[in-house]
């Protein structure tokens, strides 16, 4: 964890932003992975581990404004708990760690709760996304779970957004770290794309590298040859020759920060004519877009930047055509990346999405588009410093959408449908970095990740199996 004094601030600075009440946060408990005993890794909840730092199954934190108090409700460890785990330290000596010197048995909590409620005081809880937080929740509150999401505290998403949105220089070094995991995880990816591997091995081993460095991945591994299936998790294929392997993988640092990274690369390390020409088209999209983040730019504008320069490039191949300004206000490239061009990252690798993407992605001024493609635009609102994020174009060649965009008759005047019948076999492509706004513009975080046609050329020339 942190310095106590990081835990504080932001305790404090939730105080002042939230005005008056009682902000609840409970943190994750364990989870069965197919019988009580065995369970998954556990991971805490994210908005927890921001205000108070405690990377332990089982703990509520509150925070009391009105009377400017912070708690931890947690147990101490039994006997039978220190023989299968060992010795632990008292819930009184973590919570002296983050800087709470009121702490009391978990137990102790429904009573707190209702006391508060009688009294006539509000409680601020975020939304969950566990099963035994909202049965917990709906306990403590005398709310029946379907009414838990009725009754989340839109004061408190905004607050926890105002205040986890923009990174302090201690992520930024977390985020750092895990960038450089994913920095080995993707060219020991690229050393290995050689035809007749499974793409099974490859995520295994990238995965391994992970948990070898740092811990789990920020996601589940999306490594695959069908890379037309934005978010593949099936890593049945066996690689072969003129077919492009996209890996999309980041990890967790010990804090829990995360890395997200994107790389697309021909199997067996050399592109063909093809393949350069469409991967050139998505990496000066990657290019311009990053080139253009800076404060005070909406990020839906650097979105349609990126729009147009892959639309100035599958002109030139032949694939589109007409107005490139008429193309993307018509909605035609959304063919070819049919979603938005990155999101937050932190805690999160998509970050507090779970707290309402709406929230998280847009402002007062920035509404979300309900057309096809713009409408999965996650972060489209105004930049500012201390922003981490992610920038990702692609182009997709997607069968089905192709066929379907063609049978209605959509975007003629873009888009050549007897060229495209060309690419059906393609895949697809997507260039991924991640991205912290600074002060007069922007910084790539990490060690530089191959990502050139030069660059992965000279990488991929070293083979491991």
């Amino acid at each position: 964890m942190f310095k106590k004094e990081v835990y504080i601030d932001r305790r404090n600075r939730l105080k002042k932003e939230l005005g008056s009440g009682i902000a609840l946060f409970l943190g994750n408990v364990d989870a069965a992975f197919n019988y009580d005993a065995n369970q998954y890794h556990f991971r805490q909840d994210s908005s927890f581990l921001y205000f108070f730092g405690l990377d332990h199954t089982g703990f509520a934190g509150v925070v009391d404004v009105d009377n400017n108090t912070d708690y931890i409700f947690g147990n101490d460890v039994d006997m039978d708990d220190i023989i299968w785990m060992g010795e632990q330290p008292l819930v009184k000596d973590l919570a002296v760690e983050v800087g709470i010197h009121a702490t009391e048995p978990f137990d102790k909590l429904a009573a707190f709760v209702s006391g508060a409620m009688a009294s006539g005081r509000k409680i601020h809880y975020l939304p969950p996304y566990r099963g035994e937080t909202y049965i917990a929740l709906s306990e403590l509150l005398n709310v029946s779970i379907k009414g838990i999401k009725n009754n989340v505290s839109i004061e408190l998403i905004k607050t926890v957004i105002k205040l986890r949105e923009v990174k302090d220089s201690n992520e930024i070094e977390e985020i750092e770290k895990a960038v450089a995991i994913a920095w080995e995880m993707h060219t020991t990816a690229m050393h290995m794309a050689i035809p007749g591997v499974t793409e099974q091995k490859i995520a295994g081993t990238i995965e391994g590298i992970s948990l070898a460095l740092g811990g789990p991945v920020s996601f589940p591994v999306i490594l695959s040859m069908d890379g037309q299936t934005l978010h593949n998790h099936y890593h049945g294929n066996t690689l072969s020759k003129g077919r492009m392997m996209v890996t999309d993988a980041g990890a967790e640092t010990q804090l829990h920060y995360a890395s997200d990274i994107t790389r697309t690369v021909p199997v067996g390390g050399k592109f063909d004519t093809r393949q350069a020409e469409i991967y050139q088209i998505v990496l000066n999209a990657n290019i311009a877009a990053i080139k253009a983040i800076k404060p005070g730019l909406k990020y839906r504008d650097v979105h349609f930047l990126a729009a147009r320069t892959l639309v100035d490039g599958l002109k030139k191949a032949g694939i589109m055509k007409g107005d490139t300004n008429a193309a993307v206000n018509a909605g035609a490239h959304t063919l070819f990346m049919p979603h938005g061009l990155g999101h937050m990252m932190g805690l999160d690798v998509h970050d507090m999405e779970g707290l309402g993407e709406d929230y998280v992605g847009y402002d007062e001024q920035t509404q979300r588009s309900t057309e096809f493609g713009t409408a999965y635009i996650r972060l489209a609102k105004t930049l500012k410093p201390g922003f981490v994020l992610t920038v990702e174009p692609g182009i997709y060649f997607i069968p089905p959408l192709i066929d379907q965009f063609k049978n209605k008759g959509k975007f003629t005047d873009f888009i050549n449908y007897n060229k495209l019948e060309n690419y059906k076999d393609f895949g697809g492509i997507r260039i991924e970095d991640d991205i912290l706004v600074t002060e007069t513009g922007h910084r790539i975080l990490g060690k530089p990740i191959p990502k050139t046609i030069k660059e992965i050329d000279e990488t991929m020339s070293y083979r491991i199996g």
